[in-house]
């Protein structure tokens, strides 16, 4: 019995420990938004052969023009493009169908048909949340290198360089999915491709408040003759506030998940420990229960 009861207590502390370490690792683990290209590399495999369907193309044909854009700001996870989108979408689709005609059996009443139906739209619409999340990280990746990259970008424009190769030089100190974009854009410019689409491509890439108002600064900074270095000081001055009042946000909304894990498993697991030693020393040989 102590041995269950200390089992169960292990149980619970570990998904405790399970529960608390991605807020302790949030901020560890922020700029790792393409960790999840291996799964889809996997299924845009899976897509190339649906994509080739009928069906596929006649619903990537009938995609919104959204999907592309989705797909951009999410940095085309797998090189996909909408037919290969549409492929996944369907692939999902069909394996939710498949499950829901194996489990609606199980199912009572006339909740199998409501499976039956539910199943692959829900199948169909899951690929759309791993999108928006995909793209939501990324865009809270590149708003978190946003300051200290303006930072970098001020001084070394006016240290005498051109916009276009100062994109590129800041672009290489850093990781990111911003990173990436600058580097992108300094290359793009260095071909020949005016300033003004090469941030309009940027914007498109990472649609965030905050990376277009910068790219509006350097707009405004090249056709008005404006100073440069105080509008970046400005931009980072202001996304280095928003920042702070994220990571404030965050640490409040950080506090009651911590209290409920505490209150529902750590301390159950705590009272199963000491309910284990109890019973560990009332069955323990030549205890007498007897008075």
């Amino acid at each position: 019995m102590s041995i269950l009861l200390a089992a169960a207590a292990g149980a619970l502390a570990g998904s405790a420990a399970a529960a608390l370490a991605p807020d302790a690792l949030r901020g560890a683990s922020a700029l790792r938004v393409r960790r999840g290209d291996l799964p889809i590399a996997l299924l845009a495999c899976v897509s190339r052969l649906g994509a080739r369907l009928s069906v596929a193309r006649r619903i990537a044909g009938r995609a919104p023009g959204d999907a592309a854009q989705r797909l951009t700001a999410a940095g085309r996870p797998g090189d996909m493009g909408t037919r290969e989108w549409a492929g996944i979408k369907c692939a999902t689709a069909v394996a939710a169908a498949v499950c829901g005609v194996a489990g609606a059996g199980s199912l009572p009443g006339r909740l199998p048909l409501v499976g039956l139906v539910a199943a692959p739209a829900a199948g169909f619409m899951a690929p759309e949340f791993w999108l928006a999340r995909v793209v939501r990280r990324r865009l809270h990746a590149a708003g978190r290198e946003l300051a200290p990259m303006l930072d970098l970008l001020q001084v070394t424009i006016e240290a005498g360089a051109s916009p276009g190769a100062a994109l590129g030089a800041v672009g290489a100190r850093f990781k990111g999915p911003l990173a990436a974009e600058w580097r992108a854009a300094a290359t793009a410019i260095a071909l020949g491709t005016p300033h003004d689409r090469a941030l309009a491509a940027v914007t498109e890439r990472l649609p965030s408040p905050r990376i277009r108002a910068f790219a509006d600064s350097m707009r405004r900074a090249r056709r008005g003759g404006l100073p440069l270095g105080e509008l970046l000081a400005r931009q980072a001055s202001a996304a280095r506030h928003e920042e702070q009042i994220r990571i404030r946000d965050e640490a409040a909304r950080a506090g009651p998940k911590i209290q409920l894990v505490v209150a529902f498993v750590l301390v159950p697991s705590v009272m199963l420990i000491v309910a284990a030693a109890l019973v560990a020393e009332l069955t323990a040989p030549g205890v007498n229960l007897t008075y």
